[in-house]
């Protein structure tokens, strides 16, 4: 089901909005989580991770569910379709491994915002988490921006349901020597 003009630029306005905006929220997590990791005032640490947890819950989940829920509108509505194009899959994949492994980690920054909240951390406390916190803000940083190089490269290959519909769309085509019953039995 093809959009007309204006939903499509509606839905695409809005899924780029999410998907921008999720990866601006990645950044100021990674600097949040920089900042407590490597600061030697104890306010500014426990600041951090203070604001680390409604940055999480507030922006992050709630903009990667909108960047999928408009993404998967995107494709269904376009002639990008979901299952066509490699690049399509692999964005959905990105998305919805990113989303899944978001509300994961999201237990570990409220474990590491309550203890912030109950008392001063000091440079040794809870410092595998903390480092776990800068890495996967890293990763996940890394990670949408191949989702963006995807969207505006679009590298080529269909796969195969998408090369079967290319080819249904086209018709039947003739085979040398004229027998077009042999282009159809091959198919």
């Amino acid at each position: 089901m093809a959009m007309n003009p204006r939903l499509r630029k509606l839905t695409l306005t809005a899924h780029v909005t999410s998907s921008v905006g999720w990866l601006g929220a990645v950044a100021v997590f990674l600097v949040l989580a920089a900042v407590g990791l490597s600061s030697d005032d104890a306010q500014t640490v426990r600041g951090a991770y203070l604001a680390i947890e409604p940055t999480g819950w507030f922006v992050l989940v709630p903009l990667s569910f909108a960047s999928l829920l408009t993404g998967l509108i995107q494709s269904l509505g376009t002639s990008w379709g979901l299952f066509r194009h490699y690049w399509v899959l692999f964005k959905l994949l990105i998305n919805v491994v990113a989303t899944a492994l978001l509300l994961v980690h999201m237990q570990v920054v409220g474990h590491v915002a309550d203890v912030a909240a109950e008392a001063s951390l000091s440079s040794g406390d809870l410092f595998g988490m903390r480092v776990q916190l800068l890495a996967d803000a890293a990763a996940a940083l890394v990670v949408l921006l191949v989702a963006v190089a995807l969207s505006v490269y679009k590298p080529r290959g269909l796969t195969r349901y998408g090369w079967r519909r290319q080819q249904g769309m086209r018709g039947p085509q003739p085979v040398a020597g004229g027998d077009q019953t042999a282009g159809l039995a091959a198919r």
